[in-house]
């Protein structure tokens, strides 16, 4: 059983994230992880298997899902400490 959870993720200055080929600049950004079900817990818990930034290479260009490491992703939110993350719902 898997979920997919999302977030928007927003931040006030331009960033690098490693994964992704281009600079982004200040913006909002969808977050999206899919998360499988641990079997054999008395509890439910879930595992993150993936994660994707949903962003465009240039303003008006298609917005492609990059696929990202959370880690990274939480690094660069770290250093941004203006940065603003929601659940999208």
């Amino acid at each position: 059983m898997t979920r997919t959870r999302k977030r928007l993720v927003t931040f006030k200055r331009g960033f690098e994230l490693r994964g992704v080929d281009y600079p982004l600049p200040a913006g909002s950004y969808e977050i999206i992880s899919d998360e499988e079900l641990i079997e054999g817990l008395s509890f439910p818990a879930y595992r993150r298997v993936s994660t994707w930034i949903m962003a465009r290479r240039a303003p008006g260009a298609a917005t492609e899902m990059i696929p990202i490491d959370p880690d990274d992703l939480a690094k660069v939110q770290a250093s941004h400490l203006d940065a603003t993350d929601f659940p999208i719902t």
